[in-house]
């Protein structure tokens, strides 16, 4: 089967990627930038932090790239050696490839990641995709996972029904449907100018992933025994935020879940919270 390319155009590919490394030229704290050769394709590292301090590994969301840390790395460097990882098939500077969520291709691809880097045992953290990507790994090796940090996972139980189709609706709106996602998802979430525009070049410009999220079984989630960390926003157009943390109670046993009022699915700027719980 033919698959999407990427991007809908070089041109647009050209928009975003020149946005995204400008969004690195100013990355906020000192870092460096490690590329990790893989089976499934080269994945570019941002480091950033002590290099002897306690190492977090952290993964963006689909339609996205590492830029999506570029704030909370500030606090997250001060006390630990953060990798902010692009994942392959995404608009970063990791391979093209895009392989599929179902089968073992993720946890295999982080696993690898993890060996390039030298760390035998990690703080995991993602947003949405990338949260969904740290529960693969930390279910397929739980003992290589120190804690887990989940920020509004998909996987845990469905998504709400015809969101995505609504989404490529709005995306054909022009300018009036740009507003109305950039309002439903980041809601009451300060967003700056260069996070704004780059979410409309992704829509104008690269194809998302599509297709279900497989959702974890219960005998999966049982593996979780490390401590996690759950947080989502009430508003949050994807996932049922209560849904979740109940289905995670039940077979999750160090468990800590807030839920924001006010906020939606790009639950970001929350280091501080995140330190809260790693400093347990």
């Amino acid at each position: 089967m033919k698959t999407k390319p990427l991007y809908k155009s070089q041109g647009g590919k050209e928009k975003i990627m020149t946005l995204y490394n400008k969004v690195l030229s100013q990355w906020p704290v000192p870092c460096e930038y490690i590329t990790i050769p893989t089976q499934y394709g080269n994945t570019f590292v941002i480091a950033s932090g002590d290099n002897a301090a306690p190492p977090l590994l952290l993964l963006h969301g689909s339609g996205s790239n590492s830029a999506t840390w570029a704030y909370d790395v500030i606090e997250y460097s001060k006390h630990l050696r953060v990798y902010a990882v692009d994942i392959p098939g995404e608009p970063g500077n990791s391979a093209p490839n895009r392989f599929p969520c179902t089968g073992s291709a993720f946890a295999g691809w982080l696993d690898e990641v993890l060996d390039g880097l030298a760390v035998d045992n990690v703080i995991l953290g993602g947003i949405s995709l990338g949260a969904w990507a740290s529960l693969k790994y930390a279910v397929y090796k739980p003992g290589r996972v120190n804690r887990l940090v989940a920020i509004c996972p998909a996987g845990v139980y469905p998504l709400k029904f015809f969101i995505s189709l609504r989404l490529i609706g709005w995306s054909l709106l022009g300018e009036r449907g740009y507003d109305k996602v950039k309002h439903l998802l980041f809601k009451n979430e300060p967003v700056t100018k260069e996070a704004e525009d780059f979410l409309i070049l992704t829509m104008k410009y690269f194809n998302y992933r599509t297709g279900a999220i497989p959702l974890f079984t219960d005998r999966e989630l049982q593996r979780l025994t490390m401590p996690v960390l759950f947080l989502a926003g009430e508003g949050d157009i994807f996932i049922y935020p209560h849904k979740v943390a109940e289905r995670l109670r039940k077979f999750v046993p160090d468990l800590t879940v807030t839920i924001f009022k006010e906020k939606g699915h790009a639950v970001i700027n929350k280091a501080s919270y995140v330190l809260s719980f790693l400093n347990q």
